[in-house]
């Protein structure tokens, strides 16, 4: 029972601070600090029911499919739809949830447009991966088999991976963002496939914009420090009643 209360204070130091932030958003916004996300829910939902009919699988593969064997612009021009096409063989479903969750928080905590890009920067560090695995080849550890370059990426979940990754960077979210980078690690070991490697690619990349601000925020600190106080000595004491001016 003692236990109780000291995980309720690690929960509150954890997720505090994110929930205080949704909660505030929310409420002085509405659904209105939404409009991202939900646009991204409905967007996945008709193109999952768009790609599974006979007259929409070709348009939305020609559109929103990228692969490795790709010519490298036309999967520049396909990676901002491909964000929102999931994977056929998974339930549609779960990709809509995490949407619903991962993109919601991020976008309340970090605002439309940069969520949106560090959506679009996650995905297309996972696409560039794949180029670059396939092209080393399967004798490394980054390389991939050839016959992943046929493999359609991974579609929303380098997004929300991502984007998770930063929000709990951003909100001091150790744990949690730890336990995101731990997952992603023990699927490529369980099921070393393409996806999971970029996933992992999309990490690594967020990560290294992470650390770009807190070197960035640690120089702006280190250019304008906040006043300094100083402890007023005996010296520095002003003359009293009975002094010599």
């Amino acid at each position: 029972m003692n236990r109780l209360p000291a995980l309720r204070r690690a929960a509150v130091r954890e997720w505090g601070p994110l929930f205080t932030a949704v909660r505030q958003r929310l409420a002085a916004r509405g659904v209105r600090a939404l409009a991202l996300t939900l646009t991204a829910v409905v967007l996945t939902a008709v193109i999952q029911v768009t790609q599974n009919q006979a007259w929409g699988y070709r348009p939305v593969q020609n559109l929103g499919a990228v692969r490795a064997e790709d010519p490298l612009a036309l999967a520049l021009l396909r990676t901002p739809l491909s964000l929102f096409v999931p994977a056929l063989d998974l339930p549609v479903w779960g990709a809509l949830a995490q949407i619903l969750l991962v993109f919601g928080v991020a976008e309340v905590c970090l605002g439309r447009w940069r969520t949106l890009a560090v959506a679009y920067g996650a995905t297309l560090a996972g696409t560039l991966y794949a180029r670059v695995g396939v092209a080393l080849g399967p004798g490394t550890f980054p390389g991939l088999p050839a016959s992943d370059a046929q493999v359609v990426d991974t579609g929303p979940s380098a997004a929300v991976v991502g984007l998770a990754v930063y929000v709990c960077h951003q909100r001091r979210a150790w744990f949690t963002g730890a336990l995101v980078v731990l997952a992603m690690v023990v699927e490529v070991l369980v099921k070393d496939n393409l996806a999971g490697r970029e996933h992992l690619a999309a990490i690594a990349a967020v990560l290294v914009v992470c650390g770009v601000r807190e070197w960035l925020g640690l120089r702006r600190g280190s250019r304008n420090p906040g006043p300094v106080v100083r402890a007023c000595g005996p010296a520095e004491v002003g003359p009293g009643p009975g002094r010599r001016r």
